[in-house]
């Protein structure tokens, strides 16, 4: 759920809120218990009618400042859309300093409205004045000004296109080293039960995001059976669509099965790799159109991508499998190859680039490289990408079609 609300826009802003109502009428119930107003140079000084008219300055400039922050965003969610890739917004809604940023100017309009709520009566009847709650008003204000300056830079440089693919390749690195740590051991793959089995469906549309392995481990040994989802991470499921194939004869619900695979409307980076390889990937492509004609961009991403696949091909990548505590297996889950990962991150963009030297020589460094450092289970794959480059005349290089995974063809896996 906090997971959830983190990659909300608006959560953070309105926890802002909260805060600022919160510490308003705090500071106006404490100015308001004291017997004798506090006197200070730093505090204000003025009478209600002063009071007044600052916190009603305040809330007229703050609304338009956050008016116009939320028009900056949405025109720079517009270009980076059409000239990189509508799959990058992600990035940009879950910013945190664009999240602060839009944070602070709330904060400041609803703190000087809830303060402007406390201060009562006339210079001549009755006047209260909340002098500290009042200051800090104005300290907002200034601290408002210092972020919109910071947020302006911030701004100008996240829309910079070395900034965008740095972003979601240093996104993509976090996750490669997570779900292939450097010391993982090489695993053989244990064979999935033969047989019929119990389909589980899907119980409505959506793409794989995760799955939790330990939870659908734990109720599959329960149990007695073995889970073999059918669809990866990053693939989309209709619904009434096969999800899963429960094998064995214990009496696993659907539902144990379906709250284990979390779905939503598009994918995320939470297990998916090859969702950061495709938004390079898409960025690359969108440069080598004929309407941005970028190849400097396009060449950027090929590093990337290079650099990512370097660090795959270092790494043994293990079945994603759970085995019981006896070692039979419970619970197995199709992943994509280092195949498929080489097809998905080259294949593609050296059919695109096919006319310009830059990208297919490019390309050939990357492979090159590739070969020498690949271990050995995964240099087949290099080899043979290399060979289709090296020795297919450039106008004529088309994408190959990787090896099934599990039985499922790289469309099938989320990879394309």
């Amino acid at each position: 759920m906090l997971v959830g609300l983190g990659q909300r826009f608006w959560a953070l802003p309105l926890g802002f809120a909260i805060a600022a109502t919160v510490l308003a009428l705090g500071l106006t119930a404490m100015d308001e218990s004291l017997d004798t107003p506090l006197r200070a140079p730093f505090l204000f000084a003025g009478g209600p009618e002063g009071a007044r008219a600052l916190l009603a300055a305040i809330i007229t400039s703050m609304i338009s400042f956050t008016g116009l922050v939320f028009s900056i965003t949405i025109v720079v969610l517009q270009l980076t859309s059409s000239q990189f890739s509508p799959r990058v917004l992600r990035s940009f809604l879950e910013d945190r300093f664009n999240q602060v940023a839009l944070g602070v100017f709330v904060a400041t309009f609803v703190y000087a409205l809830v303060v402007l709520r406390g201060v009562r009566g006339t210079s001549q009847a009755d006047p209260f004045v909340p002098h500290i709650a009042v200051t800090v008003a104005f300290v907002l204000v200034l601290t408002s000004v210092l972020v919109f300056l910071a947020y302006i830079h911030h701004i100008a440089q996240s829309i910079r296109a070395s900034t965008i693919i740095a972003s979601i390749a240093d996104d993509a690195r976090a996750l490669l080293d997570r779900r292939f740590p450097l010391d993982s051991p090489r695993l053989a793959e244990l064979p999935v039960p033969s047989g019929p089995g119990r389909t589980v469906l899907a119980d409505g549309p959506g793409v794989v995001q995760w799955v939790d392995d330990r939870a659908l481990g734990h109720a599959a040994q329960t149990q007695g059976v073995c889970v073999e989802l059918l669809r990866a991470v990053g693939e989309f499921v209709p619904t009434g669509g096969p999800l899963a194939v429960v094998h064995g004869d214990g009496t696993l619900e659907d539902a144990a099965v379906l709250s284990a695979v979390h779905m939503g409307r598009e994918r995320s980076m939470q297990e998916d790799l090859g969702f950061g390889q495709r938004q390079l990937v898409d960025i690359a492509e969108r440069a080598l159109s004929p309407g941005i004609n970028d190849p400097t961009t396009a060449v950027q991403a090929i590093d990337q991508l290079h650099d990512l696949l370097r660090r795959l091909a270092t790494r043994p990548l293990p079945p994603r499998q759970v085995t019981s505590e006896a070692g039979h297996l419970v619970v197995s889950v199709p992943e994509p190859s280092f195949a498929d990962h080489l097809a998905l991150a080259f294949d593609e963009i050296s059919h695109w680039g096919r006319e310009d030297p830059r990208i297919v020589q490019r390309l050939l460094v990357a492979l090159r490289d590739l070969e020498s450092a690949a271990r050995p289970e995964h240099r087949p794959a290099v080899q043979a990408a290399l060979a289709r480059l090296e020795g297919t005349p450039a106008a004529s290089l088309t994408p190959a079609s990787p090896p099934a995974v599990d039985g499922l063809s790289p469309s099938d896996i989320g990879l394309r």
